[in-house]
């Protein structure tokens, strides 16, 4: 993560992120694109919400003790669906 940081330009937030609360971002085509998890089987959403040079990186590893036992479960889970997506 820190090679990355030290490496890698700030980058702007993708615009599939960006809130489009203004006719202008509307026609920039922020939000454009943008999933929300509630609306899709499985409430997991299949989108990338990284900057394209960051794509596919993992930052956090939970480990196997207390809650983060659950959230890796829950983070495999998540995997697995977005997997079965595509």
């Amino acid at each position: 993560m820190l090679a990355d940081i030290e490496a890698k330009p700030a980058e702007p937030v993708p615009l599939w992120l960006r809130n489009a609360p203004t006719r202008l971002m509307k026609e920039l085509d922020y939000g454009k694109g943008y999933e929300y998890a509630h609306d899709v089987e499985g409430k997991v959403a299949d989108m990338e919400c990284l900057p394209p040079s960051l794509s596919g990186r993992r930052y956090y590893e939970p480990t196997s003790e207390g809650r983060e036992k659950l959230l890796a479960q829950r983070m495999d889970e998540i995997r697995r669906i977005r997997e079965s997506k595509r």
